[in-house]
Parts: structure tokens; sequence; C-alpha cells
């Protein structure tokens, strides 16, 4: 059951739209399923049909190959749901199992509704501009000069840090990337971390993972591709590198299912995306999972717009976690909505003062 801080809200004459937008990328983006040059997403809007100028608004944003609900009946499922607001308790609890994305969507324009439409979601000392969310560095995968490029643009920015996309160019490469920071950045100045994407096959990926060990990382992402649970279990027992699991998450709906995942895996750590998992309810879930079995957590955003970004960052701050987050991805795009979220060094900022721009269609 879910709670809002104006229950009546629920059954109070709402109504609700959509609103497809493509937002484009300034570079390419590079990960080992292939480059990224756009990302398509649905904004969802709701209001109450006596009080329709206050709208809240969430992000639908299934990425495609990845997401459960990347699917051709997506938008058909996103109509029904608008078509039967009213129903809104159906679809937070067992309407929309397998479209988290939507389910994310709704739920946080329903936040941002019961909270006067002001993307204010969760009010803290971050909303107020007093507070930052500590960041990773996000390097994307490239050919080795642009990827030394970007390194060394995010350490003079501050970054203490970092996370490589691995598994698209050459491992020898790769090797000489991480061989670069350290030789510079000692592990206590700067923590490494590693995302293959699934990239390695079982066979090679131990050997890979004693290669990368060398480095210190902090962790490294999901380095076989998920479904492979006995793999990954002996990895995560022998692997001389903390494992997180992120796409291994995907797709699993009961509270019994993420537990039984988690104690049979036994991974290190845990990467959160509310987009993927199914909002800020299901990755509530999977944080009272992994606490209770000592397995470590961080929450990642999934390539959003600033809509879906300011709901996670907002939520994430709230947990209060001491780990990097990884949150700075809202400048990777020429046509995001102007947000009062800004990136001073490592840390993602609210500025209150600054004003959103969005759709002009939200307001009609």
């Amino acid at each position: 059951m879910y709670a809002f801080q104006n229950t009546s809200m629920l059954n109070s004459g709402l109504r609700a739209f959509f609103i497809p937008y493509n937002l484009h990328f300034k570079k390419p983006g590079g990960t080992s399923r292939g480059i990224l040059y756009d990302r398509h997403l649905w904004l969802l809007v709701i209001y109450q049909e006596n009080v329709p100028d206050v709208k809240g608004i969430g992000e639908c944003a299934p990425l495609k190959g990845l997401s459960i609900d990347d699917r051709v009946d997506f938008e058909i499922k996103l109509r029904e749901v608008c078509n039967d607001i009213s129903n809104t308790q159906f679809w937070l609890d067992e309407g929309l199992t397998e479209f988290p994305s939507i389910k994310f969507g709704l739920e946080t324009a329903l936040l941002d509704l019961s909270n006067q439409g002001k993307r204010i979601l969760f009010p803290s000392p971050f909303t107020q501009g007093k507070e930052g969310i500590h960041t990773n560095g996000l390097i994307w995968m490239n050919d080795f000069e642009k990827m030394l490029l970007q390194v060394e643009e995010k350490l003079s920015a501050g970054f203490r840090c970092i996370k490589m996309k691995i598994g698209a160019i050459d491992f020898e490469k790769e090797m000489e990337l991480l061989r670069f920071i350290r030789k510079s950045f000692p592990e206590k100045e700067v923590g490494i971390r590693v995302d293959a994407n699934g990239a390695f096959s079982p066979e090679e990926a131990l050997q890979k993972l004693e290669r990368l060990s060398k480095f210190k990382l902090h962790s490294i992402e999901q380095p076989i591709r998920q479904g492979q649970k006995e793999a990954m279990k002996m990895l995560c027992k022998k692997s001389p590198v903390p494992i997180a699991l992120d796409e291994e998450l995907i797709g699993i709906f009961s509270k019994e299912e993420k537990r039984n995942l988690l104690a049979e895996i036994q991974p290190q750590y845990i990467i959160l995306k509310p987009t993927l998992v199914g909002g800020f309810q299901e990755s509530r879930e999977w944080i009272q999972c992994a606490e209770e079995l000592k397995t470590g957590w961080w929450i990642t955003s999934a390539l959003e717009s600033n809509i879906g970004l300011n709901a996670i960052a907002q939520w994430t701050y709230s947990l209060n976690s001491k780990l990097p987050q990884g949150l700075g991805t809202g400048q990777l795009f020429t046509n995001n909505f102007e947000s009062p979220l800004k990136m001073n060094g490592e840390y993602l900022f609210f500025d209150s003062e600054k004003k959103w721009m969005l759709p002009k269609e939200i307001e009609h």
C-alpha cells in the first residue's frame, strides 16, 4: 500500500494524459549493448478535475533493450492507465507489475500532485538548496583517447569517485586507462567503479576480475549477463573485486523473490534504478532485503530527463546514504528540460531559485 500526503486526492476526480518526448544525446553514449543517440520517454501528467492548474508530472522511460517494459504495447498500457486513472490503487499495487517504468512515473506524478505540483516530492535541505548529493563521475565507453580525456576532465573537476563503463574496447586498453588513474591517484584519493554491463563471459570473468583487482577497485557492476545465477554466485564468492548487481534485479517482483535472489547470489552491493525496478516502493523493498543480508547499495538514474532525475535525487537524499550515487546524467542531453538541478563539481544540487521550463502541452 502506498502512502501519500493527501490521501483524499486518490479518489477525487483525477484526470491524466501523457506526452511523448525524445531526448538527444550531446555525444553518442557507448555501452556494451551498443551506441545510444537518443532516449525516448513519456511524461505522465495527472490533475484533479476541479483544480486543473495543479499538475503532477512523472516520467515513464523504459530503456531500449533492457527494461522489461520495452515492448510494443507500452503506449497502449499507458493510455489504459490514463483512461482508468481513478483506479490508482490498483495500478500501484498490482496493475503495473510488468510495466515498472509506468509504475515509477505514476508514483512520481501522484507524489508531485499531493505536494501541489511544485516538483518538490521529498522536501529536505537538498530541495532548499542547502546540501548536495555526492555523485560518481561517469566515463562513457569510447575509443581510448576519448575515454582518457573524459577521465582527465572528471578528475580535474574534483570527482573522488569515477565510474568507468568497460567491455566495448580492447580489455588491455581499458586496463591501461585504469593504470593511468591509479598511477596519479591512489585508492584513498579516488575510488574507481567499473561497469561491465554483462560484457564478460562466465568462463573468462574470474580471470579478468583477478587482473582488475590490482587497481584496488571499489566494485564492478554486473560482470556477466543477468540470469546466470550459479555463475554469478560463484563470482561473488571468489572475486577479489566486490560485485554489484544491476541488471540482475530487473523483472524480480515480490519481496520474497528479491530476498531469495540476494540470499542465493550474495553480492557485495546492489544498484537500484527506480525506473527499471518499479519506483520508490519497490526500491525500498530491495533496500530492506539488502540491509537484512548486510549487502551494500546505492541509487543510480537510468538516463531519465530532469523530471525523473529530480524525483530520484530527492528520494535518494532522503535515504541518507554515505556512498557516492549515480545521479550526474542530467547534462548528457541537448534538449533536456531546464530545471533547478545543477552539478557543482562532484555534487548534485537543487537551486531553489531556478524555475522549471516544461513542454507547453502540460499547461493545456
